[in-house]
């Protein structure tokens, strides 16, 4: 049973009237994912033509405001998507199947002289802190840094980052600009959405956001884009490797087996979809005592060094777990990070 809530919500979307169909975008099946959180705060996505999507934005626009109206309504996020697939679909340079006709929507043109992946297998092994500190000292050496969390399910990079609650403003061309943060330009689905509004979006919800966050951003000023990747090897990661120009990626793991087993798979993916695996960088691999200085492979030792040797893949950095990595990675370990880029 749907709570009373989101039956109000549901109402006052019916008030904005699709200008095509000439109904309420809840009759017209344009509203999907709508969640309230228990602090009031509303996400939606408003489904439109891929055509049309720029002429959308008052729509957008109109459908926020009727639903932050709504008496018990604290923050209002609507996303505009296109989700409907086309009659034949394309194919793309790698012939990776397309499930949610992502293919209609073209490669895109992004102004950054390098795009870098940071990746991981699976989720925990730190992926996020390397990308957001591999960012911080690019923007270091004086390049223009944008970092873009495509962690739609988990966005972690605002905290990370010290900006979490902030809200990007939207220029005159109707485009989010980044959020600057350590010299860095910080984008998020985590600025939309609540700190504890969880994501339970389908797979095109998430490919269609991406491809948003990459879009309708103010990129242009940045020569480098840090790309937080979502864990796995799902439609997430096939939108990025399909629609933007990557010029490689790093992997992150711990040396675990488990984690390194997913690790395997993410080199494969990048592999299959033709982007190149800069290195591997293992985290969290040992432990120093503060007390006594004993020293304790937690994880294992050496085991992401020796993936990396097998495949011939360069072995970046291995990062001991610490209390300053809380704070930050040091500057040795920041400073060979960044000269693979």
């Amino acid at each position: 049973m749907k709570k009373p809530i989101v039956i109000d919500v549901e109402n006052a979307l019916d008030t904005v009237i699709d200008p095509v169909s000439g109904q309420g975008l809840v009759r017209a099946g344009m509203i999907e994912g709508l969640q309230v959180n228990d602090k009031g705060e509303a996400v939606f996505l408003i489904a439109v033509d891929a055509s049309k999507g720029a002429q959308m934005e008052p729509l957008r626009q109109d459908a926020e405001a009727a639903v932050r109206a709504l008496k018990n309504i604290r923050g209002v996020s609507a996303i505009l998507t296109a989700e409907k697939k086309s009659a034949v679909p394309p194919q793309t340079k790698t012939n990776i199947p397309d499930p949610h006709g992502m293919n209609k929507n073209p490669p895109l043109q992004l102004p950054f002289r390098q795009i870098i992946a940071v990746a991981s297998g699976k989720g925990g092994v730190g992926k996020s802190t390397i990308a957001a500190n591999l960012a911080v000292s690019l923007a270091k050496q004086g390049r223009t840094v944008g970092l873009l969390d495509a962690d739609i399910y988990g966005p972690s990079v605002p905290h990370l980052m010290g900006v979490e609650g902030q809200k990007p403003e939207v220029t005159d061309h109707k485009k989010l600009k980044p959020i600057m943060a350590h010299g860095v330009g910080v984008m998020s689905i985590g600025f939309m959405v609540g700190q504890d509004t969880p994501m339970i979006w389908r797979g095109p919800m998430v490919q269609s956001a991406i491809y948003q966050l990459l879009r309708d951003v103010e990129w242009d000023g940045y020569d480098t884009l840090v790309i937080d990747m979502p864990p796995g090897t799902g439609d997430a990661q096939l939108t990025l490797a399909q629609k933007v120009n990557i010029t490689g990626a790093v992997i992150v793991s711990t040396s675990q087996d488990l984690a390194l087993l997913d690790a395997r798979k993410a080199i494969e993916m990048f592999a299959k979809t033709n982007v190149p695996v800069l290195g591997l960088v293992e985290n969290m691999s040992v432990h120093v005592c503060s007390k006594c200085g004993h020293e304790d492979h937690i994880f294992g030792e050496g085991h992401v060094r020796q993936e990396a040797q097998k495949r011939e893949i360069a072995f970046l950095a291995s990062i001991p777990l610490s209390h300053e990595m809380r704070h930050g990675l040091s500057d040795e370990c920041q400073d060979r990070l960044s000269d693979i880029v």
